[in-house]
């Protein structure tokens, strides 16, 4: 039984991506004070979570879905929303459309086994 998704499963999943990420970058100028250069720079930082695959492949999956869970964004989002706290609902914001900029190009939740083994799929194929 073949569990890949298929090209038009693949490519709505990646449209739907696609629209998180533009809301998230449209989201961040509409209700945010801060600069551009902040969107860059928030926007880059989940991806430290690399450096974890240095320890093992266990600590780094778990590092790297950690810092690229959209639930934990969205949760972020409404802690910042209701705590009146803008630095994290802007972090939600970025981080959230982080994580979906990295799904439009195939690199989902990893698998504690193999950095390109993820949710969606093996990174590359």
């Amino acid at each position: 039984m073949n569990i890949e998704p298929t090209k038009n499963l693949r490519t709505l999943l990646t449209l739907e991506e696609l629209a998180l990420f533009i809301g998230s970058v449209i989201l961040f100028g509409l209700i945010t004070e801060y600069n551009w250069w902040m969107f860059a720079l928030l926007f880059f930082l989940p991806d430290v979570s690399f450096a974890a695959y240095f320890i093992n492949t266990k600590v780094g999956s778990w590092v790297y879905n950690l810092l690229h869970h959209k639930g934990i964004m969205i949760g972020l989002i409404l802690a910042g929303y209701f705590a009146e706290m803008e630095w994290l609902l802007t972090v939600g914001i970025v981080f959230l459309g982080h994580a979906a900029f990295d799904r439009v190009f195939g690199y989902g939740l990893k698998f504690p086994d193999d950095f390109k083994h993820t949710h969606l799929g093996r990174v590359g194929n």
